[in-house]
């Protein structure tokens, strides 16, 4: 098949490149792009592990083909933070002992960074319904949703 030209917004800079019709947003992030930090795990939109933000939704990128985000807005892990300058989302993980072996981690921080967007305030159960479309093998949960408490209270309380 040919390839189709795609404009789109990338972790906040313009985008011009080419896909083949049937890839998906993961593989294209990772193989075509570079950026490795959506990781692909199930391929079935079952674990959560690819998920990135388009147009402000979280999507799972093993379910979407790339051609889907011409003209959209894409943010990946990588527009959280970087070493040394990690937002508040990812140092909360840091904090309340939110990652293990980290291959959940970048599908968890962008699932939690459009809830928190969008519900500022939670209640513990709200963020268990937020990420329960998330697997996480290692961790048992409980320092990822005090992580995203951590952080909507951080957020609503600036000292």
């Amino acid at each position: 098949m040919t390839e189709r030209s795609l404009t789109f917004t990338l972790n906040g800079q313009k985008h011009e490149a080419k896909a083949d019709p049937r890839i998906h947003l993961g593989d294209f992030l990772r193989h075509s792009l570079g950026l490795t930090g959506t990781h692909i795990g199930c391929e079935h939109g079952v674990c959560g592990a690819c998920t990135v933000i388009v147009d402000g939704v979280p999507v799972r990128s093993c379910l979407m083909l790339a051609v889907q985000i011409d003209g959209c807005i894409v943010e990946t892990v990588e527009s959280l933070g970087k070493p040394g300058n990690l937002s508040p989302l990812q140092h909360a993980f840091a904090a309340n002992h939110g990652l293990q072996c980290g291959f959940c981690t970048p599908g968890m921080l962008m699932t939690l960074e459009a809830f928190l967007r969008a519900t500022p305030t939670p209640t513990e159960d709200d963020v268990r319904i937020a990420i329960s479309g998330n697997i996480c093998r290692c961790t048992g949960y409980q320092g990822i949703v005090q992580a995203a408490l951590d952080t909507a209270a951080a957020k609503a309380n600036p000292t």
